[in-house]
C-alpha cells in the first residue's frame, strides 16, 4: 500500500477486530425489519467509525453496512470472498481510516475485475491514490473518492515548517545543540547565518496548486510575504491565482528556474513518472531548495542525493519517501549533515485530519448512492456510466 506509515496519532483508532455494532437510535426499526425491503448494502474496510456516530447513524439507516474482519481483508481470503460472493451486490465501499482497511494491497486489475456490478463509488481516507487503479475503477462505472480535502490543513502546515527548514537549516541547529561538543553549537551559532535566509520576498514555486498548493501558498505569501509562483496542468482562474498574487507557468522547467524553493503538492504525476530527476533537477537555481509533501515515488532520490551533493541544491525537507519506511541511505546521510529534513510520512497526522477523513468517506457514500454528485470525487474523467 502508499499509506501504510502514516498512521493516526497512538490510541486515536482502535484496533482492528470483530465488528462493533452501533447503537441504534430508532428502536422501530427493529419491529419493522422483517417487513422491509432488503437495505442495500455497503462494504466498510478497517476500524470501527470512532470519531461521527451520527453520519454512521444516517449511513446505516439507508444501507446495510458490512464490515469485514482483520483475516477477512488479508488479500488471498479477501479474494476469495468476492468470487464466492460472500457480501453479495454491495454498492458501495469506504474505508475510513489509512490504518486499516488496506489489508488486500493494491487495487489492482485483479481485485476490480471482482468487484460486483451493483458498486457505484470507492471513497478512501488518505490523498494519494497511487496505490489503487482509479481509470480502471471508472471505467467499471466506479467514481473513487479520496480525502485529500480533508486532510489539506495538516498537510500545509507541515509543509510550511519543510519551507522555513530549507531557508534556516533546521536540522544542523538541532543537531548541534544536543551534541556532545559544545563547539557544535558554537560553530553553527556563528557559521550559520552565512547560509540562511529570510523568508520576506523569496518566489516560492509550486507544482500544484490544489486544495494543499493553495493553502501553502495562502500560508506563505501572507504569513511570510513570499512571492508565489506555481505549475499546475491546467492554469488557475483568477480568483485563485489573485487570492495569493500568483504567477502561472507554462512548464515545469520554467518555475524551477525561477524558485528559491519548490514545493511538490501534487498527488499525482503528469505522465506516471518521476517529476524530479536528473533530467528537471538541472533547470533548479543554484543553490536552490526542494520539499516533498506530494509522492515519494514523484521524486528520483539517488539524482536528488546527486544534486546535493554536487551542490545544485542546498537543502531539501521531505515527508515521503520512495520506498517506505525504507529511507534512502545518501538522504539519511544529508540529514545528519544537516541539509535534509526527513520525516516519516506525517503530513496528514493528526486528530482533526482522521475525524474529517472518516467523516469524509461516509458523506461520499451518502452523496453518491442519494444520486447526487461526490464531494471528492478524482476519476470522473474516466466514468464510462
Amino acid at each position: 500500500m502508499a499509506e501504510p506509515y502514516n498512521t493516526p496519532v497512538p490510541g486515536s483508532t482502535p484496533r482492528s477486530g470483530s465488528p462493533v455494532p452501533h447503537p441504534l437510535r430508532h428502536p422501530t426499526l427493529l419491529s419493522t425489519a422483517a417487513t422491509c425491503t432488503p437495505k442495500p448494502r455497503v462494504l466498510h474496510l478497517g476500524d470501527p467509525i470512532r470519531f461521527n456516530p451520527d453520519t454512521h447513524d444516517v449511513l446505516s439507516s439507508q444501507y446495510e453496512v458490512v464490515r469485514p474482519s482483520a483475516a477477512e481483508r488479508e488479500r488471498a481470503p479477501f479474494i476469495q470472498n468476492l468470487r464466492d460472493g460472500k457480501w453479495g451486490s454491495f454498492q458501495a465501499i469506504f474505508r475510513p481510516f489509512w490504518r486499516t482497511g488496506g489489508e488486500m494491497g493494491q487495487w489492482d486489475g485483479e481485485l476490480i475485475a471482482l468487484l460486483p456490478e451493483s458498486v457505484r463509488v470507492f471513497a478512501s481516507a488518505g490523498t494519494g491514490y497511487d496505490w489503487v487503479d482509479t481509470k480502471l475503477l471508472g471505467e467499471r462505472g466506479i467514481v473513487y473518492c479520496n480525502g485529500g480535502t480533508a486532510s489539506a490543513d495538516a498537510v500545509a502546515d507541515l509543509a510550511v515548517a519543510m519551507i522555513i527548514s530549507t531557508f534556516r537549516y533546521i536540522p544542523w541547529c538541532m543537531a548541534a545543540a544536543t551534541a556532545a561538543s559544545p563547539s557544535a553549537f558554537a560553530d553553527c551559532h556563528l557559521d550559520s547565518p552565512a547560509q540562511c535566509h529570510n523568508l520576506r520576498d523569496r518566489i516560492l514555486g509550486v507544482v500544484g496548486l490544489g486544495n494543499i498548493g493553495q493553502r501553502v501558498a495562502t500560508r506563505c505569501r501572507l504569513g511570510f510575504a513570499m512571492e508565489i509562483h506555481y505549475f499546475d496542468i491546467e492554469r488557475k482562474s483568477a480568483t485563485v491565482e489573485g487570492a495569493v498574487s500568483a504567477r502561472f507557468h507554462e512548464s515545469l522547467e520554467s518555475l524551477l528556474e525561477t524558485a528559491d524553493c519548490v514545493v511538490l503538492c501534487t498527488p499525482v504525476g503528469f505522465g506516471g513518472e518521476t517529476m524530479i530527476n536528473a533530467s528537471t533537477l538541472k533547470h533548479f537555481r543554484q543553490g536552490g531548495r526542494f520539499v516533498n509533501v506530494s509522492r515519494g515515488a514523484l521524486v528520483n532520490e539517488d539524482d536528488l542525493v546527486a544534486a546535493l551533493e554536487s551542490q545544485r541544491l542546498s537543502s531539501v525537507a521531505l515527508d515521503v519517501h520512495a520506498n517506505e519506511p525504507h529511507v534512502h541511505e545518501g538522504l539519511k546521510k544529508l540529514a545528519a549533515e544537516g541539509r535534509a529534513m526527513l520525516t516519516c510520512h506525517n503530513g496528514g497526522g493528526t486528530v482533526e485530519t482522521h475525524a474529517a477523513f472518516e467523516e469524509l468517506s461516509m458523506r461520499n457514500v451518502l452523496a453518491v448512492l442519494g444520486g447526487g454528485p461526490a464531494l471528492s470525487a478524482v476519476n470522473l474523467g474516466h466514468l464510462k456510466r
